[in-house]
């Protein structure tokens, strides 16, 4: 009798380890499906959800792992509403911090919570710059540029990038990508010195001349940076760049005999520098960036009175394909119209980017954006309408990354 029993609770344990390992089945609310169309359905969820499906069940951990679902049927809706995600990186009051809000809450009409995103590595790189998004992968600097890193924000994997070398009195411009082709993430770092001599001159003379540079790229999986020699462009890491077609995008920095700004691009396959046409009888000056709104390359113009005109080139590096695709007219967001506070002046974030930018074009044609990393604003092109966006919790000064989340390993990735 007491064998029989025995037998029994043991086809009983190997039941319950067999169904574990199985499609999640009626016991988690869904009835048990093929894995090819669980496989689709939880394509078309939002990262927030995928993440928590993880710790419903080893099965459901099983399938958000899918191989297929990571590097198929996700990243090929990664440009759809409901597999984006806005993060926002405050540094203010006391200390850097990473938020984030599925994308889907921009059309709920209600005050959606952000969620703090857990960082690893505060202790190593307690001061930080989200440097771009790339792929589910954040590129990380710290405020010096002396460390780099690479952080996916929703398995919480973080990698630190080798050092490189060091220059006295440096400044660093640097990139991240990805090239489709190339099927490899790579980042770029520029670095820009002064040599003795003339470190030694007046500071007026210094003031106007060219500093040395040296370019450095390091192919992620690697254990070492290259030198591909110095560059003949000044960038400017203000504000920023923007990744297109397998090319990294900055503009060159105004200088005293030449105030205008050019596109330069770096083509992550074969690691040279290009430079982009600009429209016709635009000047960019101070008050330009770059950004990608619906797979093209377009450029942020500011005008009177907080007008912005955005140019868009439909043609990638056709100069007769730029056109000026939306007239934005001025408009004051409820959170800015008491004026600046005091606090701006305390956040490095606020003074590096006292300006407004076009962020994301939605489906429905309504343009998303960020005014002085305060405030969030929906744009009708259609009405002319403005509509602030709020979300409970969202820090008082912050800047606001759009990012296509995944689950994939860094390792795995990087074929580490």
């Amino acid at each position: 009798m007491d064998s029989n029993n025995r037998e029994e609770q043991q086809k009983t344990s190997r039941s319950k380890e067999e169904n574990d390992q199985s499609l999640p089945a009626a016991s988690t609310g869904i009835v048990s499906l093929p894995r090819e169309i669980m496989l689709q359905i939880l394509s078309k969820v939002s990262i927030s959800s995928l993440v928590q499906f993880k710790y419903v069940s080893k099965a459901w951990r099983i399938l958000t792992q899918d191989p297929y679902l990571l590097d198929h049927l996700y990243p090929n809706r990664s440009r759809e509403d409901n597999q984006l995600c806005l993060i926002f990186h405050s540094n203010y009051p006391i200390k850097n911090q990473l938020y984030f809000v599925d994308f889907d809450a921009i059309y709920s009409g209600k005050e959606t919570p952000v969620k703090k995103i857990e960082m690893p590595f505060c202790s190593s790189s307690p001061e930080f710059d989200v440097v771009s998004s790339c792929n589910g992968l954040l590129c990380l600097s710290s405020d010096n540029s002396s460390i780099t890193s690479v952080y996916n924000p929703f398995t919480r994997e973080y990698r630190e990038l080798p050092n490189t070398n060091q220059y006295p009195k440096q400044s660093v411009v640097l990139g991240f990508g990805f090239h489709p082709s190339a099927k490899e993430y790579k980042v770029v770092k520029i670095i820009y010195y002064w040599s003795n001599e003339q470190t030694n001159l007046r500071h007026g003379i210094r003031r106007f001349s060219f500093p040395k540079s040296e370019v450095q790229v390091l192919s992620l999986g690697s254990s070492s940076w290259r030198s591909l020699g110095k560059t003949s462009y000044y960038l400017d890491d203000w504000p920023g760049q923007v990744l297109l077609n397998g090319r990294i995008h900055w503009e060159t920095r105004p200088r005293r005999y030449r105030p205008h700004r050019n596109i330069i691009s770096f083509d992550l396959a074969d690691e040279q520098f290009r430079e982009i046409p600009k429209p016709d009888h635009l000047i960019l000056r101070n008050l330009a960036y770059l950004a990608v709104l619906r797979g093209c390359l377009s450029i942020g113009l500011y005008v009177n009175y907080g007008k912005l005109e955005i140019w868009v080139m439909k043609e990638y590096g056709l100069n007769e394909s730029w056109a000026k695709e939306f007239n934005i007219g001025s408009y004051v967001p409820k959170a800015l119209e008491l004026g600046l506070e005091r606090s701006s002046m305390i956040s490095r974030i606020a003074k590096r980017r006292s300006f407004n930018r076009v962020l994301y074009v939605l489906k429905n044609g309504k343009i998303l954006l960020e005014y002085k990393c305060k405030a969030l604003v929906l744009y009708d092109p259609k009405t002319e309408d403005f509509k602030d966006v709020g979300f409970k919790g969202m820090p008082n000064w912050c800047e606001t990354v759009v990012h296509v989340g995944n689950l994939n390993q860094i390792d795995t990735t990087f074929g580490l």
